[in-house]
Order: structure tokens, then C-alpha cells, then sequence
């Protein structure tokens, strides 16, 4: 009589919310560490450890799948930001959060910047194609636009600051700082990097966007 075959040899049932996952943190290292040019398919999938084809399954191409990576990041920092709760603060208060949140993001995520970086020396084409990635961002320019105008009324930022300049000006300060930490850190003869010159450049990012928004 033939015996009853075991239950561990039942074919596991795909999981393709988990799988759809690990592809993605998988890309997420792949494109940071070759670019979008460099990435293989064939390395993504093995370090997920699925079957390459599930990667066209899932995504289509590699173009797309790289698309899923950047708006994965992007929505991490917007994530970042509305866990703030900036909304009811005081303005200076919630501005000098906003950017103390943008120095600390980018210095826990490293790989958003090489990213992005990639992302620019290819004129922005897919955050050009996303349909997620504008709407992301409006409401953003929204709350900090009304920040500034709670500023004005309470007499403590000046008039005329335009929100998109300003976010984009908190973001640079810190951006630039990261992304050319090696050559900043060789031409000034100091290492940048360490975490008392971090802090010391968070403060200053800080001071330097407060007191220009001061009357």
C-alpha cells in the first residue's frame, strides 16, 4: 500500500505581494550600486532569489521596475514628512522640523541620492512618465505654503518666500553636502563624513534657512 505523500511536499502557494516586495528592495540595491545602465535583471532576480521571469511578471521591464524603485523612494520621504504632523505647530517649529527631517533622511538613505543622481544624467524620464510622483509632491508645496503664511500673519517670517524655492533650497543644502561628501571632505582637509561634522553641518542648514526666513 503506497504511503501517504507528506505535507511538505505540497507545492508552496506564491505570495506575490512578498515576492512583488523583495524584487523591489532587490532593484532598490542593484540600481544603487550599477545605475539603471549597469543593473542586470539577472542579478536582481538572484538577489531576491526568484526566477528572473517573475521580474517581467511583475514589472514588465527593467525600465519600469526601476520607475517602482524611484517612486518607492520618493514616497519614503513623503512618508517621513507627514509623520511630522506639522500641521498646528508654530510655524518656525514646523519649519525647522521640515528641515532637520530632509538633513536626516538623506543621511539614513545614501542610496537615495546615487538614485536620483542617476535618475538626472538621464534628463528625469521616468519620474517625467510616473503618474504617482506630481501628486506626491502637491501636497507638500501646500502645507509648507501655509506655514509660510502663518509665519506672515504671526509677524515671523517675511513676506514674498515662494514655497517651492524654499523646499527646494532646504533640500539642496542637504543634498549637496551628501552627495559630494568625498571631494568636499579631500578639498577642505577635514573628514565630513564623521558624525560631529554632521552635526555640525545640520545645524548650520538649519540657522541658514531660519534666519533667511526672518523679516
Amino acid at each position: 500500500m503506497a504511503k501517504p505523500r507528506s505535507n511538505s511536499t505540497k507545492p508552496r502557494r506564491r505570495d506575490p505581494v512578498a515576492t512583488r516586495n523583495k524584487l523591489l528592495a532587490a532593484a532598490r540595491r542593484e540600481f544603487s550600486k550599477s545605475g539603471l545602465a549597469g543593473a542586470r535583471v539577472d542579478e536582481i532576480a538572484l538577489r531576491a532569489g526568484v526566477n528572473k521571469q517573475l521580474v517581467y511578471h511583475y514589472f514588465g521591464d527593467k525600465d519600469a521596475l526601476y520607475l517602482a524603485v524611484l517612486e518607492w523612494v520618493y514616497e519614503e520621504i513623503r512618508a517621513q514628512e507627514r509623520k511630522l504632523n506639522l500641521t498646528g505647530l508654530p510655524p518656525e517649529r514646523a519649519i525647522k522640523k521640515l528641515i532637520e527631517s530632509s538633513f536626516d533622511h538623506l543621511a539614513r538613505h545614501p542610496d537615495f541620492i546615487v538614485l536620483l543622481n542617476d535618475e538626472n544624467r538621464n534628463g528625469a524620464r521616468h519620474v517625467r512618465a510616473s503618474l504617482r510622483l506630481e501628486d506626491m509632491h502637491s501636497p507638500l508645496v501646500s502645507m509648507v505654503s501655509k506655514i509660510l503664511k502663518e509665519g506672515v500673519q504671526a509677524g515671523t517670517f517675511r513676506r514674498g518666500i515662494n514655497p517651492v524655492h524654499l523646499y527646494i533650497s532646504i533640500a539642496g543644502l542637504s543634498y549637496f553636502y551628501f552627495s559630494n561628501t568625498p571631494t568636499l571632505s579631500a578639498i577642505f582637509g577635514r573628514d565630513l563624513r564623521s558624525a560631529a561634522a554632521r552635526r555640525a553641518r545640520r545645524r548650520h542648514v538649519v540657522d541658514l534657512v531660519m534666519q533667511a526666513l526672518r523679516p
